[in-house]
């Protein structure tokens, strides 16, 4: 399992700040963030997951590609199947 699916999984109840926000003038919410520092952190973790490299062909040329260059692709594919561009969309599955 990547590290950033287990960093999360570490977090606590005290890792986050409960803050009151108001959304209009008469209108008010109480939203839970996690911490800045811990924010960034895991910020660093999910960005590396997304580009840790995938063996899966790329659309146009190339052996591998980043993991993030895969979800990007198969939307376009995808879209390009919802507007009947293209007659049949399989979707390219990678095991992490």
């Amino acid at each position: 399992m990547h590290t950033s699916i287990e960093y999360s999984k570490k977090l606590k109840k005290k890792d986050f700040q409960l803050y009151e926000e108001r959304y209009s003038s008469n209108k008010r919410g109480k939203r839970e963030y996690l911490k800045k520092n811990l924010g960034r952190e895991m910020m660093k973790e999910l960005n590396s997951y997304f580009e840790q490299k995938v063996e899966v062909k790329r659309v146009k040329w190339g052996q591998s590609q980043e993991l993030e260059s895969l979800l990007g692709e198969e939307a376009m594919q995808l879209a390009r199947y919802l507007r009947s561009e293209i007659s049949d969309w399989f979707p390219r599955i990678v095991k992490l």
